[in-house]
């Protein structure tokens, strides 16, 4: 899949950061990984450090695809809120699905501060009403989220204003929020990953997998075979192709960035990436260097060429919906880029085997808005399934619950 149009930040601030080799032989393996961007490498880490012999195979250069054009908003607010899902899946499982995602911010933070320079830090998150018929459903989703203790703040319209120069009825403030550098993230953790003995090899494509009882046999484009115990397929978007139902549909979403600004003018969005009530939704957030990186527009477009060609146009509309939400700031694209995204109908990820393959081939799919969030909390997960053993989460973010 042709996955991304454009300028990606992170490809044009990081360049190649590493060589990895391409698979030239066969191998034998306790679990492979399909896929080298940043779910690929959250999941090998985690298996990788609780014993298990590990390979991560990517088709392209490590952490190319998807990940290279992620605006990489780290967040535990889910794209649907929890008010709509307790509606769906009881309110259990929607707290369950919030408190994991929350929960995922601290281990990622624990994991970057041990691989170093990704450009993590702790922010908060504004969640405003851009519509004034949308303030009712941040109350109601304000009074959910305060009854199971999560940490947030319910802001009117004055001190929303006065706070953020933010003109909207109502804000949920969220006090668990991150900004990470995906590629360079992905690409350090499996550098350190392969000093340490874990096989990672890129430019090698898995054309055909057969799964029995007992294990899994990959064979890759130049003829080569792996076999292993169990295969992860953490390809992002591509992982559709293994499968004959649609579980997701692909979606085009477009950003930019900006040149540095002056931090005096940021303000407090230094610390708090910004996102809004309507769909498809309009968000911020700044970079380590004090740029502004800006994402949204997002379309049904799923044609390379029809996405390459929006860009511009998108990026435009972008700085100019920016530029009337905080007039104060200077507004320029500095580089703008298009991404393939998915989401499932109800903003919840799918982790584990599918029918189609059997137990023993496992699906990453961290798809929605909130994605190295829910990768994050999947690595745990698979692991689980893998070694057999229960996981809270194991049945809602399981293929099943679509037959709910």
């Amino acid at each position: 899949m042709d996955l991304k149009s454009g300028y990606p930040w992170w490809a044009i601030k990081n360049g190649l950061l590493y060589a990895f080799p391409q698979l030239d032989r066969d191998l034998r393996c306790d679990v492979v990984v399909v896929g080298g961007g940043i779910s690929g490498a959250l999941i090998a880490h985690e298996l990788a450090s609780h014993g298990h012999e590990v390979a991560v195979i990517e088709q392209r250069d490590i952490g190319w695809g998807s990940t290279s054009a992620s605006t990489a908003l780290v967040q535990y607010e889910i794209d649907v809120h929890m008010v709509d899902l307790a509606k769906r899946f009881g309110e259990a499982d929607a707290v369950l699905a919030y408190r994991a995602c929350a929960e995922a911010i601290p281990q990622l933070r624990t994991l970057a501060a041990s691989v170093r320079d990704v450009d993590f830090s702790a922010m908060d998150s504004l969640y405003y009403a851009s519509r004034r018929w949308h303030a009712g459903d941040l109350r109601e989703e304000f009074a959910l989220r305060c009854r199971h203790g999560f940490r947030v703040e319910l802001l009117e319209r004055a001190e929303v204003l006065e706070r953020f120069r933010i003109d909207a009825q109502v804000a949920i403030l969220s006090r668990q929020a991150a900004r990470i550098d995906p590629y360079r993230m992905a690409c350090r953790l499996l550098a350190r990953l392969r000093r340490a003995g874990t096989a990672v090899y890129d430019r090698t494509c898995i054309e055909r997998i057969h799964a029995t009882a007992r294990g899994v046999t990959a064979q890759t484009a130049q003829g080569h075979v792996v076999r292993a115990r169990h295969l992860v397929l953490a390809a992002g978007y591509a992982n559709q192709a293994w499968l004959e139902a649609r579980v997701a549909k692909n979606r085009s979403s477009y950003a930019f960035i900006t040149d540095p600004i002056d931090q005096a003018l940021l303000g407090p969005l230094k610390g708090t990436m910004l996102w809004e009530s309507a769909r498809p939704y309009l968000y911020l957030r700044t970079s380590g260097d004090g740029r502004l990186l800006v994402g949204g527009e997002d379309d049904a477009i799923d044609i390379p060429s029809r996405r390459d060609a929006r860009v511009d146009s998108k990026a435009k509309a972008l700085a100019r919906k920016v530029g009337k939400l905080l007039p104060h700031l200077p507004i320029t694209p500095a580089f703008a880029w298009a991404g393939t995204f998915a989401e499932t109908e109800d903003g919840l990820p799918f982790f584990g085997p599918h029918r189609q393959h059997g137990p023993r081939v496992h699906f990453a799919m961290a798809y929605g808005g909130n994605g190295i969030t829910y990768a994050m909390l999947g690595a745990g997960l698979l692991r689980a399934l893998i070694e057999r053993r229960w996981h809270p989460l194991a049945a809602l973010f399981s293929f099943e619950r679509v037959d709910r």
